[in-house]
Order: C-alpha cells, then sequence, then structure tokens
C-alpha cells in the first residue's frame, strides 16, 4: 500500500486542529450555559451546573431580593442542599438519623423525610465555600435588621481579611445605627493600626482604647511586640507609648467587668442559697427543729421537675411554671408527713431530731433510687432560660442564673408577706414565741406546727425546682446544700428571714472571689472557718432575734 507524503499528512491533521478549534464554542468545555432569569430557574440551574457555572449562579442569585437566597446560601455552605431525583426539586435537607427531613429551596414547604439514596447533593469545593461566605456576609450586612447587622459585623471582625475590611468600608458610608457603626468604626481601626501613615495609626489607637473586644486588645499588643534582644519592633515611639497607654486603659477596664461578673456570679450562687436556706429558716429558726431531711425535699422538688417534663415534654418551655407549685405541694406533703409522723413526738429535744431526721433522709434517698433511678437524670432547660444578655464584649449575664435571682427574691419577698400579714404567720409568730400563751388565745398548736413545717418543706421543694437549671439531679442532691443551708441561717441570726437573705448573698459573693484564688474545695473550708469564728464572737448571727423568746 502507497503511504500518503509526509505533506498531505501534516495539512490534513492541520486542518482537522483548525475544524476542532472553530467547532469548540458549540461544544466546549460546558462552562458556558444559558443563564436562566428567573429565581425559581437559577435555583433549579445549581442541579446540573459546574462549579464555574455556579460561581455564576451565586453571583446572579446574590443580588436578588429574595429572602429565600440566604438560607440556599447558609444550607449550601454546610454541604446540606440536595436535589431530589424523583423530581429534580432543590431541597435543603436537615439529618434525621439514617434519614434526611426536607423542604423546598424555593419556598420553605415541608416534603417529608426521605433516605438518603432519594436525593443527590449540589457539590461545591473549596473556591466555592469561600464566595459563599463573602456573599452571605454582603447579605447579612444589607438585612433591614440592626441586630444581623451587628452579628455580621462580629463575623467580619472575627475572620479578618482584605476582603472583609473592604466590606466594612463600603458599609461604614450607609450604616446610619450607631451600635453598628461603632462596631464597624472599631473593626477598621484594628486594621489600620498596622497602616502605613502614622496619623491613621494613631487615630486607630485612640479609638481602640475605648473598646473590649479581644481583637482590639491583640491588634494593640502586636504593636508592642519584642524582638530576641527585648527592643521593640515598632520604631516610632509615640506610637509605642499610645498602645502602652491603651493596653494599660482596656486592662483595667476588663478587671473592672471581671469584677462584676464575679459579683453576678457571686449573687447567683448566694441567691441558690438562699433558696434552699429558707426553708430551713423557718423550721430551724422559728421550731428550733433540726431537719437533716431538708435537702432531700429539695431533691423531691427536683425530681418533680423531671417527671413533669417527661410526661410532657411537648410542654418543655412551661414546664417550670408547672413544676414551682407542683414541687411545693409535693414536698409540702412530705414535710406535713414527716412533721406529723416524727417530729411532733420529738419537740424540745434537737439531737432527737437531728438522728430521726437523717434517717428519714436516708428513706427518701433509697425511695428514690428505687421508684425514679439510681443514676443522675437530665432535666432540660426551657429555651427562654437558654443564652447569654451581653453587656459589653467582656461582660455576658446568663439568662438563666438571672431568672434564678429574680426567682429567689420573689420567693423570699412572697415568704416575708405569709409571716407578716397573714393568719398563718401571725399563728407562728405566735407559737414560736409562747407556745402555752397561744394555746391559751385558741391558737391549735399542733396544726400550726404541721403547717409550718409543711411551708418550709414546700419552699424547699421550689428551691428544688431552681437547682435542677444548674446541676445534676440525683438522689444525693441535697447533700450538697444542706450544710451549706445551716451555715447561712446559723452566720444570718437563728429566725430571722433578713439575716437569711444578707448571709447568703455575702457567703456566696465571699466564696466566688476566693475560688480563683484557693480553689473550689479550699474556699469552701476558709468560708467555714470564717464562720466559726465569727459565731464565737456572736454567737446569735449577724441579726438575732430580740425579744423574751430570743433570750430563751
Amino acid at each position: 500500500m502507497q503511504s500518503l507524503p509526509v505533506n498531505t499528512v501534516r495539512f490534513v491533521m492541520q486542518q482537522l486542529m483548525l475544524l476542532m478549534l472553530l467547532l469548540m464554542p458549540l461544544t466546549g468545555h460546558g462552562d458556558e450555559m444559558l443563564m436562566p432569569e428567573t429565581f425559581a430557574g437559577q435555583i433549579k440551574a445549581l442541579a446540573t451546573a459546574n462549579y464555574t457555572q455556579k460561581e455564576q449562579l451565586i453571583a446572579m442569585l446574590a443580588v436578588t431580593e429574595d429572602e429565600q437566597v440566604l438560607a440556599v446560601f447558609k444550607t449550601m455552605l454546610a454541604g446540606l442542599l440536595y436535589v431530589e431525583t424523583s423530581s429534580e426539586r432543590i431541597v435543603m435537607a436537615e439529618e434525621s438519623g439514617d434519614r434526611y427531613r426536607i423542604v423546598d429551596a424555593l419556598d420553605n414547604s415541608k416534603l417529608g423525610v426521605v433516605d438518603s439514596a432519594a436525593i443527590k447533593k449540589i457539590a461545591v469545593n473549596n473556591k466555592l465555600r469561600g464566595i459563599l461566605k463573602t456573599e452571605i456576609a454582603k447579605l447579612n450586612l444589607r438585612s433591614k435588621k440592626s441586630a444581623i447587622r451587628l452579628a455580621a459585623v462580629n463575623e467580619l471582625i472575627s475572620s479578618p481579611s482584605d476582603a472583609s475590611v473592604s466590606l466594612l468600608r463600603e458599609m461604614q458610608t450607609r450604616e446610619n445605627n450607631a451600635e453598628v457603626l461603632t462596631l464597624i468604626n472599631q473593626g477598621l481601626a484594628i486594621a489600620d493600626v498596622s497602616a502605613a501613615d502614622k496619623a491613621v495609626r494613631l487615630q486607630a489607637i485612640s479609638l481602640l482604647e475605648q473598646s473590649l473586644m479581644p481583637q482590639a486588645k491583640q491588634a494593640l499588643e502586636s504593636v508592642l511586640v519584642k524582638n530576641s534582644a527585648g527592643v521593640y519592633e515598632e520604631q516610632d515611639l509615640e506610637i509605642i507609648t499610645s498602645a502602652r497607654k491603651a493596653v494599660a486603659n482596656i486592662k483595667t477596664r476588663l478587671q473592672i467587668n471581671s469584677a462584676a461578673e464575679t459579683v453576678f456570679f457571686g449573687i447567683s450562687l448566694g441567691s441558690v442559697l438562699l433558696l434552699s436556706a429558707i426553708g430551713l429558716a423557718i423550721t430551724f429558726g422559728v421550731m428550733g427543729v433540726i431537719n437533716m431531711a431538708h435537702g432531700e425535699l429539695m431533691m423531691l422538688g427536683a425530681y418533680t421537675t423531671y417527671m413533669i417534663q417527661f410526661m410532657f415534654p411537648q410542654w418543655l418551655n412551661y414546664s417550670l411554671f408547672i413544676a414551682i407549685p407542683a414541687a411545693f405541694i409535693i414536698s409540702g406533703l412530705f414535710g406535713i408527713a414527716i412533721e406529723r409522723g416524727v417530729i411532733r413526738f420529738l419537740y424540745g429535744r434537737p439531737l432527737e431530731t437531728l438522728l430521726a431526721t437523717f434517717g428519714v433522709s436516708l428513706i427518701l434517698q433509697q425511695l428514690v433510687r428505687t421508684t425514679i433511678s439510681a443514676q443522675n437524670v437530665i432535666v432540660s432547660a426551657p429555651s427562654w432560660m437558654s443564652g447569654s444578655l451581653q453587656i459589653n464584649p467582656a461582660l455576658s449575664i446568663t439568662y438563666n442564673r438571672l431568672y434564678i435571682i429574680i426567682f429567689s427574691l420573689i420567693v423570699f419577698g412572697g415568704l416575708i408577706y405569709i409571716l407578716k400579714k397573714s393568719v398563718l404567720g401571725l399563728q407562728v409568730r405566735a407559737v414560736s414565741q409562747n407556745r402555752d400563751m397561744a394555746r391559751a388565745m385558741g391558737v391549735r398548736s399542733a396544726r400550726v406546727d404541721a403547717l409550718t413545717f409543711g411551708l418550709g418543706a414546700g419552699i424547699a421543694g421550689v428551691a428544688g425546682v431552681a437547682l435542677s437549671q444548674l446541676t445534676n439531679v440525683g438522689p444525693n442532691l441535697g447533700q450538697s446544700y444542706i450544710i451549706d443551708s445551716f451555715m447561712v441561717v446559723v452566720f444570718g441570726g437563728v429566725g430571722n428571714l433578713w439575716g437569711t437573705l444578707v448571709a447568703a448573698m455575702s457567703l456566696g459573693v465571699i466564696n466566688k472571689f476566693l475560688e480563683p484564688v484557693a480553689g473550689a474545695v479550699l474556699a469552701k473550708i476558709l468560708v467555714l472557718v470564717f464562720i466559726i469564728l465569727f459565731i464565737q464572737k456572736k454567737p446569735r448571727g449577724l441579726f438575732p432575734q430580740k425579744g423574751r423568746a430570743a433570750e430563751n
């Protein structure tokens, strides 16, 4: 067979290559596609688009006015955007065990739960993730809600980059909310600390001196970095002096905020001590009964909260409003039963009441272990008790502790009202001061004793509801607070409720200030030693009762 000349072969190859180049725009790599103009079409196009086309679609969606765009971008960034294989519908998925709960990406309509085989993930690479993060930040910065814009600015400041600085400068010109604008200025000042212009740097340092953001302090400290020889790397003495002054001022303000936070935690601990001790102040201070089962009555209140949440899980956000009266009634009935069955035979014999109520406490612990569980149980916090109130970047107050402080003061005020204004309160005071005279005046002292003990026990149950939101709920819950409760009552003055309030708050704050220095265990020991020494000087406590009954 005769071979073709080399020149002919070369010519044919050149013509074929030219033809391929001419046809390439028609066949191509698939990077060019007819982009849909509607929001629904752009969302649907994500299913078949390649990475380059997805970039174009994201850019088109970012300028769409539809509020659903932000949800789609966040879902896509999280890798949870899928296409439903049967309908080719774009869906946002959420893992539900081995299956997925899906909603329509266009209108958020619920589509039920499907297997993984029914949906196919829309792939995202690192470049797309970066683009999505930027577009999400832009959408948040354009939000009509100032809280969303504020969170977006915080996010940009926590992830500094040239792009984030550009976004902040762009937003600075159109922002009209004072709080958001202040945060933007601080974010730009953090970037300007390392600017080339000295005047800009000094202005940025001056602005950051008023900020408590961790990033502000870090930016200022970067100016004060020293080399291996101990010499500042920064050459300008004026900038060094300004930065040192700014850092010193920030540290002082941080210490003040830290002290305020410690005081808050101390008051929150004091409120817990108040709730646990206020019922004991009645039974021990007014009736003279050493009730070692007081902690177990608190435990019953905590378990009442658990049982209500267990029986009515759909009412979680309202469970505490049901648990408070329920715990008061249940613990109060147990208290009346203890008084009628044990205590009434032992009035005037405090050591014997101590041993008897200690035995009752063991019985109650075993009752819970047998009927419910020997292990700790989980008590969930309602959504309105979750999170914290951000005062400033260096100080936040948790809602659960804040609500417990308010709740403890409400309980204290209610108890004061009952004892001072109600008929029961008048009879309690009469019996505690002179039992024989009260009987002569027609007061049924046995009934008053039972109701008084039941009132103290009911308040202990209410304290257990509050404790269930702060600590583990188990059979030994009460043992952790019984000693502290006795200390509060004795320190404040036996039988004086106002003394109990002052003592609880004082011991709580003192304990929280000692913990960072001495540790949790040693701090409690030091508080106990302090109380022992104090009682040596003032045996009747901070606010001793007055009158003939107190002398007796």
